[in-house]
């Protein structure tokens, strides 16, 4: 199999980072897309090969296109885009949650996400040989959300859609798309969970973590599918955190 290219965004920490890292010990060629340059070097340097690190504000229209233009640039080609940026926002009722955090919820997490699909849309379904696979990084919580998340649990839900809808536009044209849906893996933006995570009755309760790595090993997995076969969705999550039968 000749040289494969991987675009993670977020990748400079969490699930970025982790499916980074394994997709260069698979032997991907990786594209590290953050906002912050050294965090990127950083894990860039981590890695069994070389990684090319380009700063990246996904909510930013004109970045994501220059992140895409460098790709083509160097590579010629992408054969995976995994859409991992994403934040959380202060938690907050529906009533109280602050406009700011709201767009910035649906810029980054969703916007963000729509931007980049769009780029490496665009360049996989005109590239030789055509076709490539897309993986969006969705969540629990585009099924069943947490109390006082909206922001949040809207902007996943709406990636199920957006998972769907880019799955059945790339049909034409070799273009697989799928949606990972991950709980607990253990990050920076997780760690809080394990002193107490918000419940629906109200309580705060400590929760099981996982480690990212199996994550990291799921997209693999995803990745090295044949382009005739998907996996739609994928639900990987600590074993023993409350998610079935959640409320």
């Amino acid at each position: 199999m000749g040289e494969r290219v991987a675009v993670v965004t977020g990748a400079g920490s969490g699930i970025g980072r982790a499916v980074a890292l394994g997709l260069a010990e698979a032997g991907w060629r990786p594209v590290l897309a953050g906002r912050r340059r050294d965090v990127l070097e950083r894990v860039a340097a981590e890695m069994p090969g070389e990684a090319m690190c380009v700063p990246t504000d996904v909510s930013d229209a004109q970045a994501v296109e220059r992140l895409f233009s460098q790709v083509a640039e160097r590579f010629g080609r992408l054969d995976l885009l995994f859409n991992n940026a994403g934040i959380f926002t202060p938690a907050a009722t529906v009533d109280e949650i602050a406009v700011e955090d709201w767009l910035a919820s649906v810029n980054i997490n969703l916007t963000g996400a729509f931007l980049c699909t769009r780029a490496a849309f665009r360049m996989m379904r005109a590239q030789e040989p055509r076709g490539g696979r897309i993986i969006n990084n969705g969540s629990i919580a585009a099924h069943a959300p947490r109390p006082m998340s909206a922001p949040y649990s809207a902007t996943k839900h709406a990636i199920t859609g957006l998972t769907r809808s880019t799955a059945l536009d790339g049909r034409p044209f070799d273009i697989a798309c799928g949606q990972i849906d991950v709980g607990n893996a253990e990050t920076e933006m997780t760690r809080t969970f394990g002193q107490g995570a918000r419940q629906a009755d109200g309580a705060i309760r400590p929760e099981p973590y996982m480690d990212a790595k199996h994550v990291a090993e799921a997209v693999l997995y995803m990745a090295g599918l044949p382009l005739s076969a998907n996996v739609l969705f994928m639900t990987v999550m600590a074993t023993a955190m409350p998610f079935v039968g959640r409320g």
